[in-house]
C-alpha cells in the first residue's frame, strides 16, 4: 500500500477542508435565498406584463432544483415552497410560481404576504377572478393590508373594468393607511376611475 508523505497529507487535508466549506456555503445559500424578498409585490398600473418594461431576471436553476428536491422529500417545508415561488415570481414565470405559493399558503393560511403574492401571480397569469378571490383571502387575514388593497384596485379596474369596485378599495386604502408610500399615485388612479365611472353613467 502506498504511504503518504507529510506534505501529501497536508495537501489532502486542505482539499478536504475546501470541500466542506463549499458544501456548507451551498447549503446556506439554498436555505437563505429568497427569504429576504420584499413582501407582497405590487402589480403594475396597467394590464401589461412586467417583461414588457424590462427583461426578466434569470432563475437560479440550481437553487430552484434544490427547493424542488426539498419539497419532494418534505412537502410541508414552508420556506422551500415560498422561496421557490419567489424565485419564479421574480423571473416573471408566474404560472410556475402559482403552485408553490398555493402550497405555501395551504401550509400557513395566516401569511398575508404569501397570499397577496399568490393573488398577484394569478393576475399576471391572466386569471383576474381568481386573483380577486385570493386578495379577499388576504383581507380576511389583514383587512387594511395596503398592498393588497392597492393590487385589488388594479385588478378591478384593469382586469374587470369595475371602476366602482376599484374606487371602493382605493378609498379604503387611503382611509386606513394614511402613511401609504404611493398615496399620490392612488389619488391619481382614483381620479381616473371616477372619471370613467361618470362616463359610463352620464
Amino acid at each position: 500500500m502506498r504511504e503518504y508523505h507529510e506534505d501529501e497529507r497536508k495537501y489532502s487535508w486542505i482539499l478536504y477542508s475546501c470541500f466542506i466549506l463549499i458544501v456548507g456555503g451551498l447549503a446556506g445559500y439554498v436555505l437563505a435565498v429568497g427569504a429576504t424578498r420584499a413582501s407582497s409585490a405590487s402589480v403594475q398600473t396597467s394590464a401589461s406584463q412586467p417583461a414588457a418594461a424590462a427583461p426578466a431576471p434569470l432563475v437560479d436553476e440550481g437553487a430552484l432544483k434544490a427547493y424542488r428536491d426539498i419539497l419532494a422529500r418534505d412537502p410541508k417545508n414552508l420556506q422551500a415552497a415560498v422561496n421557490a415561488g419567489n424565485l419564479l415570481y421574480d423571473a416573471h414565470r408566474y404560472v410556475e410560481a402559482i403552485p408553490f405559493y398555493q402550497q405555501a399558503f395551504a401550509l400557513n393560511r395566516s401569511d398575508v404576504n404569501v397570499s397577496t403574492d399568490l393573488g398577484t401571480a394569478l393576475w399576471y397569469a391572466g386569471r383576474a377572478d381568481e386573483a380577486l378571490a385570493q386578495y379577499e383571502e388576504s383581507l380576511k387575514i389583514s383587512p387594511t393590508h395596503g398592498q393588497t388593497l392597492f393590487n385589488a384596485g388594479i385588478v378591478h379596474a384593469d382586469g374587470k373594468h369595475d371602476y366602482a369596485g376599484a374606487i371602493e378599495v382605493w378609498e379604503k386604502l387611503l382611509a386606513t393607511n394614511p402613511g401609504y408610500p404611493n398615496a399620490a399615485g392612488v389619488r391619481e388612479l382614483l381620479t381616473d376611475a371616477r372619471g370613467k365611472t361618470r362616463s359610463a353613467n352620464p
